[in-house]
Parts: structure tokens; C-alpha cells; sequence
């Protein structure tokens, strides 16, 4: 029987294998709808909470965690970036945060590769004359792109998404750079074929495609602004799907129209759900809505990992996917 003095409470709606689980372990309060909570509603539930589990929506700031009860213990994210969490905050009032940060990372992987074939062979502008009636039949000079084999990829932020990207891309012929705090073990390295930059714009100046899979932090944000968009080949595209804050976005949108970049493929924005209309309407830009974890196998797997650190917690362990404060 879960102990109904043990309180978890769900932010938002979670598939249902995940809160049919949850249900049986603990005494578990759920969203009535599937929008995100308010700054009111998210501090009445962080007082009444032993563990609440958010999602990248929420902003627990530390304004935010000030409020919130001295029940609470425990932030169980349900996801794999925590920028949206003031961990720091979190942790000097005794609160414990943890992600879900391995089980998308094939997935998000997939989704990048998806985006560079989509902008590089121009899937959009296909797409969309065959869905506006207007296609002529085949022609020999019609919606020509680039070929992929061959070319170079550049990864920002070598992680698990980052390798797993790296490995896909291996299998395209593509050739393989990236940039990050240090170099990965020589095994690695080996294994991938990878050259590593110390330097990011000067690997910006090698590549035809720069693919960002690191984590926003005050150090990345806006990584991939007008000076780094300067050292980019016209002819190269950039795929996001980490974060959006990771680009100006404005600087993004004008290196597109005055053609000092060719495409763009982004599963993430810089502004959420406000889209920016100019690259919606751009023919060489692919936007899609933060789908990169978006699979069926990937959501229940992050909500098991979520189960498995607030068990632990509620049994006296530190969660085994801790979020450590910089400080």
C-alpha cells in the first residue's frame, strides 16, 4: 500500500503506464489537465509536496523555491535538462534535485539525423508543393540539396546524445568533429573517427553541419551568436535539438536571409511556444515541436528512471541520478 504520508505530486499529464505505476507506489496527486501550472498553483503544490515531479516547463526559480514547504525534499525531474531548476537554490534550502538523463539519448540522436536529411535534401519545400496541389511532375533540375556522405559534422558537447550522434553519423559517411569542455577518452576518439577542437569558432570555420547537443548553462547561452554564425560556411546548416537559448535566435534568422547560412532544422526555440513567424515561413528552415525524446519507449523509460529516484529517496538513498550544484 503506498504511505499516504509520503506525498508525490505529477506536474503534468505523464503517459499512462508511467502514472499507473507511480499510482502503485506512492499516494500520488496528477494534473487535471496537460498544461503547465501557473507560479501560484506550482508554489500550492511545492508546500504540499514531499517529492513534486516537474518537467522542463516549469520555472522553479529561487523565488520560486523560497516558497515552497519544508516538506518538500526532492525535486524528481522528469527529463534530462534541469536548466529550468535553480539547483543551487534548491540545494541550500535541503532540497534534493534529480533528472531522468540517459534513456533519450538514442532518440534525440535519431531526430537530429532526421533533421539534417530533412534540411539538407529540402524535404519542406517537397512537402510542401505536394501538399498545395502545385507539383508539376519531376524535373531534372527541381529541389536539388546537398548530398550528406562526405561531408563534416561538427557536435557541440560530446555527451551520450552527442556520441550516439556521432555513431549515427559515422554510418552516413559523414566525417566527424566536436567541441566540448575536454577531449573524450582516446577509446572513444578511435571508435568514431573523431577530431577533437579545442577551439569552437575554429571548428565552426571546417564544417558543413553543426549540431548542437550540449546542455544551456551561463556559458552556452546564445554559444551560436552572429560573431560564431561568422565563421560558418554559407553553404553549412545548423540542426538544434538541445536547447533553444543555445542560438540567437536573431542572429540565426538573419544569417538565413542574407545567405551567409544555407538551412536550419530546429526542434527547440528560443522563445517556446511563441514561434518565430520569419523562420516558419522560411523555405530552408525545419521547425518542429521539442519531439527529439518524443517516443513511446523513451517517455515510459524516463518516467521508470523518475519511479526509481523518488524510491530511493523515500527508502533513505540519494537518488542515483543526482544533480550536483556548481557552486
Amino acid at each position: 500500500m503506498p504511505n499516504s504520508t509520503f506525498k508525490v505530486i505529477v506536474t503534468r499529464k505523464l503517459p499512462n503506464t508511467v502514472e499507473a505505476r507511480l499510482k502503485e507506489l506512492f499516494d500520488v496527486e496528477f494534473s487535471q489537465n496537460d498544461i503547465p501550472l501557473n507560479r501560484s498553483e506550482l508554489v500550492t503544490a511545492m508546500q504540499r509536496a514531499d517529492v513534486l515531479v516537474p518537467t522542463l516547463n516549469d520555472n522553479i526559480d529561487a523565488s520560486v523555491l523560497a516558497e515552497s514547504g519544508n516538506q518538500l525534499k526532492l525535486l524528481a525531474n522528469y527529463g534530462s535538462g534541469v536548466d529550468h531548476i535553480d539547483v543551487e537554490a534548491a540545494h541550500e534550502r535541503g532540497i534534493l534535485v534529480s533528472n531522468s538523463p540517459t534513456v533519450s539519448s538514442s532518440d534525440t540522436a535519431d531526430m537530429t539525423i532526421a533533421l539534417i536529411l530533412a534540411v539538407m535534401r529540402r524535404f519542406k519545400e517537397g512537402s510542401n508543393v505536394m501538399e498545395s496541389g502545385d507539383w508539376q511532375g519531376w524535373a531534372p533540375s527541381a529541389f536539388l540539396g546537398t548530398r550528406v556522405a562526405g561531408k563534416t559534422i561538427g557536435i557541440l558537447g560530446m555527451g551520450r546524445i552527442g556520441t550516439a550522434l556521432a555513431e549515427r553519423a559515422r554510418a552516413f559517411g559523414l566525417n566527424v568533429c566536436y567541441h566540448n569542455r575536454k577531449k573524450v577518452h582516446p577509446d572513444t576518439e578511435t571508435r568514431l573517427n573523431a577530431d577533437y577542437y579545442e577551439n569552437f569558432h575554429e571548428m565552426l570555420s571546417k564544417i558543413d553541419i553543426l549540431a548542437t547537443c550540449c546542455p544551456l548553462s551561463v556559458e552556452t547561452h546564445h554559444i551560436l551568436d552572429s560573431k560564431a554564425l561568422s565563421f560558418m560556411k554559407p553553404s553549412a546548416v545548423v540542426v538544434n535539438t538541445a536547447r533553444g537559448a543555445l542560438i540567437d535566435e536573431a542572429a540565426l534568422e538573419n544569417a538565413l536571409l542574407k545567405g551567409s547560412l544555407a538551412a536550419a532544422g530546429l526542434d527547440v526555440l528560443a522563445t517556446g511556444k511563441n514561434v518565430n513567424k520569419t523562420l516558419c515561413e522560411l523555405p530552408n528552415v525545419m521547425l518542429l515541436p521539442h519531439m527529439g525524446s518524443a517516443t513511446q519507449e523513451a517517455r515510459h523509460e524516463m518516467g521508470e528512471t523518475v519511479i526509481l529516484n523518488i524510491k530511493m529517496h523515500q527508502d533513505g538513498h540519494r537518488p542515483p541520478n543526482m544533480c550536483i550544484p556548481k557552486f
